[in-house]
């Protein structure tokens, strides 16, 4: 069997999958980065491999993600593509007339809009923890609730209370004080969940045409209160992909089949072995103009094998041989 294998490196979770010629999931995995993205790349292609059918192979290799560049050199990726790519390419897979993408994530979230199946605009907020995933991870930890409850009791509630939700900190705050009035816990969890929306739609969607087909994928939209409160902010229909959260894994699967078959080449991933290999990671200062740029670089039992992270091309991803 042919397969194709995505992986998407983020700050906060590392998701692999695999796909078969039909662009069929076969195999996948969520992992926690927890700050060690090398490790849990070399751990999900363990637990891939394990999941595979003995007979299967290994046909092409895509990359996405914040550590998109450095999980292409473990692997030895075919394509290596930015977020919005991948969400943008899995979306039209699962919904090929989509003209709005919602995508929130542990520490960032993008909105992506598509017209007649092309990227024609998008937005990114990687600064503010206010409308992401690990906020309310955070809330849900507080109020010594599990993530899923915070779903389930959030829709539970009949008059939520509303959150300042521009800033974690004063979100938090007043959190606390709505609970000190007495307010119910689910009033004031789904009142979280209207903020967030809230706080999302004014931000990445300023000046933008939000229109339906819209998809939401992402971890955060396990959460069914989110979900309720973008359809009640926005009046239409919020369409939640089966698998949701490995939405840019799959991307990458479909760009690398594409890659592939395309240009006819033969892939250059290094196989499951890479998954016991001892790479290093370190730094160093580039001191070739004012920038001062930080250079990450990659090595391989003591061999540098590749280089990245200037404003210009001089080290970008330049493989040493």
């Amino acid at each position: 069997m042919k397969v194709y294998l995505g992986i998407d490196i983020g700050s906060v979770t590392t998701k692999l999958a695999a796909i078969n010629e039909e662009g069929e999931l076969v195999a996948f995995n969520y992992l926690r980065t927890q700050g060690k993205p090398i490790a849990m790349v070399q751990e999900g292609l363990r637990d891939i491999a394990r999941q595979l059918p003995p007979e299967s192979q290994i046909c092409g290799v895509g990359t996405t993600g914040s550590a998109r560049y450095l999980g292409g050199v473990i692997v030895g990726a075919d394509v290596i593509k930015n977020e919005i790519t991948a969400h943008a390419v899995a979306a039209l897979r699962h919904v090929p007339n989509v003209q709005t993408i919602f995508e929130i994530g542990g520490q960032d979230s993008k909105m992506i809009i598509l017209r007649d199946g092309v990227v024609t605009d998008f937005a990114m907020n990687t600064v503010c923890a206010a409308g992401t995933g690990s906020f309310l991870d955070h809330q849900a930890s507080r109020l010594g609730i599990s993530i899923e409850e915070f779903s389930s009791r959030a829709l539970e509630s009949k008059t939520p209370v509303r959150i300042a939700g521009r800033c974690t900190v004063f979100a938090e705050s007043d959190m606390i004080h709505k609970q000190q009035l007495g307010h119910r816990i689910e009033d004031i969890l789904y009142g979280l969940c209207q903020a967030m929306v809230r706080n999302y739609l004014n931000n990445l969607g300023l000046g933008k045409e939000i229109l339906p087909p819209i998809v939401f994928q992402g971890g955060v939209a396990f959460n069914k209160g989110i979900i309720r409160a973008f359809e009640e902010a926005l009046g239409t229909k919020i369409i939640v992909p089966p698998h949701h959260e490995i939405m840019g894994a799959i991307g990458a699967a479909l760009l690398a089949q594409e890659e592939v078959s395309l240009n006819g080449h033969k892939t250059k991933f290094k196989g499951f072995e890479v998954s016991e290999a001892n790479y290093h990671v370190s730094s160093f200062e580039c001191k070739a103009c004012p920038n001062r740029c930080e250079i990450a670089q990659i090595s391989l039992d003591g061999k540098v094998i590749a280089r990245w992270g200037g404003r210009c091309d001089r080290w970008e991803r330049v493989e040493q041989n």
